[in-house]
């Protein structure tokens, strides 16, 4: 079943008129082009030339007739094979172009991210037998052994039926060529399996059916935002299905932005029981082949359902009538590399443009979040149970002052006791430390040296089940060396520090029995690589798993009742403007896994800080007060979200030169009330990739007109070759 278009058919372009084409290329803006022999529609996939080359575009609307005429060249023809792109989607691309001040073609081009899905599909035609025969045919008991073939089977490829009547593929290729044998017309696509929305789901408790009943009410009538606000393990995937069910029967498609949609295999198995087939998923590890069509089947209407990571918001649905962000607090939603934009309030915007509602779910909202709600922008529905009535897990927070792990350990005698008991009453653990690897360090034992990436700001980390020291941000990867690079010695390396396979090591030699596995994105490189470790946990096969910050997303294990942390602290330092909430955000995700079922849980929290308000709001249960106090902070400071921010990053292989740019490109702000600019300062990466950095930040009232100011600025200093400039407004991160 393909939905109707929710849009006004396009506007069309006679043969002869000016256009502008838009190609997804880092360019200033749409190029002007002449329409040809055949008429186009705005939004239209259109081959045009493009210097010496052909390059594919789209059709943005009427050219500014800025081109002189003898200059004007005609548009080399449309790609019929593609519906238009929808004039929701054009003009989403102008909006994020317009307040990222990426160039719109940049932003395009994650719209046209699959360019074999705008050429049709390539499929051998299938041959059937022309009816009589033509005359003076000449026979062969080969070209009878294909004409009595086809009499027993329907029309099939050249190679199928060379294979089925026993010939060489010249005998068909014969009566081709003598016009005994005819092409079929190519069949059409084949749609995807469609989602069931009338099959029942789950019974929902009286909350989860108030929530469901409001959302099913939002839809139809424009666009809204509603934050699901459910602590962990309320059931608001089942409910926000309920939405998903109303917008199928309404013949409308759906799109379900996750932060990780690599490890979202449970997930997709709860939408498969709910709906009698998965949906249609897009993130960076589906193949080529397999994106090319889904782009085609979400282009087409034929899509019900696609659930993705981020850059699924630019897929070009034509009847688009709900969006769900879940997790919508998690920083995976914003992109930093290319064009920097935040899935989540793009979301919101595409909703806006659409004039359908848009749905964010969270145990842990951000709080940019909860000051659209405070200030009345967003509804808020509530789940403050979780369900079939399993409780929350009591957490207490284990002073590492007073009962410190033994030297060399990373597990205190605290955490060790509760494991023990744990595992004794047959029951499942967690151990969660949010560091890859063996150590974040090694250096040499005698002279101190620190084997560090040569081309990054960063200190190369020990993956000792594979027998190298990698660098995160590059991937450069090197094999310890026997002696010191620096003083020569012979000693050898120290590890320092604590990464989860050295905990994992530690919780092995403590417990020999425990069926012991390691979570993270080294381990889990792929769906098929979650889905096993997930099925271990629920099967009871594992006793005890250590992870990093991917056991956090939203993973149900009903046997699982203890968590710990090894490090709770671990990312409340370095001056991060969001520490404290990303802090508390990720703690109370992890702490959620404990407990989901008719066991109750508990999570232990290893701090040096059990007295920092992150720790005495996680103990007390007390989110809301958190977030209170820390939007009375921000408010205070005028920081995001009562406060702009944005960041330039400037890089380049010339350190010299960077410099000098960045002192020029500072001495050129224009003074304004209202904004205070910071820097040029080395960033904390300073060296990535090989490519020097230095960074500005922007401060701004809310009052300001930030993207004209940021223009302004630009246009004062132009960067010299081989410097980059990369604008992130609403910044989440300070590397």
């Amino acid at each position: 079943m393909t939905v109707a278009t929710a849009t006004p058919p396009p506007a069309e372009f006679s043969p002869g008129s000016r256009i502008a084409v838009l190609l997804p290329l880092p360019l200033a803006g749409a190029y002007e082009y002449r329409v040809g022999a055949e008429p186009v529609v705005a939004g239209a996939f259109v081959r045009v030339p493009l210097g010496r080359r052909e390059a594919v575009g789209v059709v943005w609307g009427p050219g500014p007739g800025a081109v002189d005429e003898a200059r004007l060249r005609p548009i080399l023809g449309p790609l019929p094979a593609v519906p238009p792109l929808p004039a929701e989607l054009r003009a989403l691309t102008d909006w994020v172009a317009a307040y990222t001040l990426a160039p719109p073609g940049a932003v395009l081009k994650m719209a046209m991210s699959v360019p074999a899905a705008l050429q049709p599909p390539r499929l051998p035609p299938r041959l059937r037998a022309v009816a009589p025969p033509p005359a003076g045919l000449k026979a062969s008991p080969a070209r009878a052994r294909v004409l009595a073939q086809l009499e027993q089977m329907p029309p099939a490829s050249a190679a199928d039926l060379a294979r089925a009547a026993g010939v060489g593929p010249l005998v068909v290729r014969g009566l081709f060529a003598a016009r005994a044998l005819e092409p079929l017309p190519d069949p059409p696509e084949p749609d995807p399996p469609r989602p069931d929305p009338a099959r029942p789901g789950p019974a929902l408790s009286p909350a989860q059916a108030a929530a469901a009943a409001e959302l099913r009410a939002a839809l139809g009538a424009g666009f809204s935002v509603t934050l699901l606000d459910g602590v962990t393990g309320s059931g608001k995937t089942e409910v926000y299905f309920e939405a998903v069910a109303a917008a199928l029967a309404a013949g409308r498609q759906v799109l379900v932005l996750l932060p990780e949609i690599a490890l979202s295999a449970q997930w997709l198995e709860r939408f498969t029981r709910r709906f009698g087939c998965p949906p249609l998923v897009w993130h960076s590890e589906v193949g080529e082949a397999r994106r090319r069509d889904t782009w085609r089947a979400v282009a087409r209407g034929a899509a019900g359902v696609v659930v993705g990571a981020r850059s699924a918001l630019f897929l070009p649905f034509p009847a688009l009538g709900l969006i769900v962000v879940d997790e919508e607090h998690d920083g995976a939603f914003k992109q930093e590399d290319g064009v920097c934009y935040h899935a989540r309030d793009m979301a919101v915007v595409r909703g806006r443009l659409g004039g359908f509602p848009v749905l964010l779910a969270s145990a842990t909202p951000a709080l940019e979040t909860m000051a659209n709600v405070q200030a009345g922008r967003y509804r808020r529905l509530a789940l403050p149970d979780r369900h079939a009535g399993a409780a929350l897990p009591r957490i207490v927070a284990v002073d590492l002052r007073r009962a410190p792990p033994p030297r060399g350990r990373w597990l205190g005698p605290d955490l060790e006791a509760a494991l023990a008991e744990t595992l004794a009453a047959g029951e499942q653990a967690m151990l969660y430390l949010n560091r890859r690897g063996y150590a974040p360090l090694t250096l040499c034992k005698k002279c101190g040296f620190r084997l560090r990436c040569p081309h990054c700001s960063a200190w190369l980390v020990e993956h000792r089940r594979r027998g190298r020291l990698l660098c995160h941000h590059c991937g450069h990867a090197i094999t310890r060396p026997d002696t010191c690079p620096d003083c020569g010695s012979e000693e050898g390396f120290a590890a320092c520090g604590p990464g989860v396979e050295r905990v994992a090591e530690e919780a092995a030699f403590l417990f020999p029995q425990a069926r012991l596995a390691v979570m993270t994105s080294d381990t889990c490189a792929g769906p098929a690589a979650a889905a096993a470790l997930v099925e271990a946990m629920a099967e009871r096969r594992l006793d005890l798993l250590v992870g990093t910050q991917i056991v956090a997303k939203g993973y149900h294990f009903p046997h699982l009742t203890l968590v710990g942390v090894v490090d709770a602290d671990l990312g409340l330092d370095g001056g991060d403007l969001r520490a404290a909430e990303r802090t508390f955000q990720l703690l109370s995700q992890v702490a959620g896994r404990a407990g989901r079922a008719e066991r109750p849980g508990r999570v232990l929290l290893q701090s040096w800080q059990p007295d920092h308000p992150v720790m005495r709001a996680l103990v007390a249960g007390d989110r809301d007060g958190f977030l209170a106090r820390e939007a009375a902070s921000r408010r205070e400071a005028g920081m995001p979200p009562y406060g702009r921010l944005a960041a330039l990053i400037l890089s380049g292989e010339d350190e010299a030169a960077l410099d000098g740019f960045a002192a020029r490109l500072a001495r050129a702000a224009p003074l304004r009330d209202g904004i205070d600019l910071l820097g040029p300062a080395p960033a904390p990466l300073a060296l990535l990739r090989g490519r020097h950095r230095r960074r500005f930040l922007v401060k701004a009232t809310r009052a300001v007109a930030l993207q004209a100011w940021l223009r302004d600025w630009l246009g004062r200093a132009a960067p010299p070759a081989g410097i980059r400039v990369q604008v992130d407004v609403d910044p989440t991160g300070f590397q």
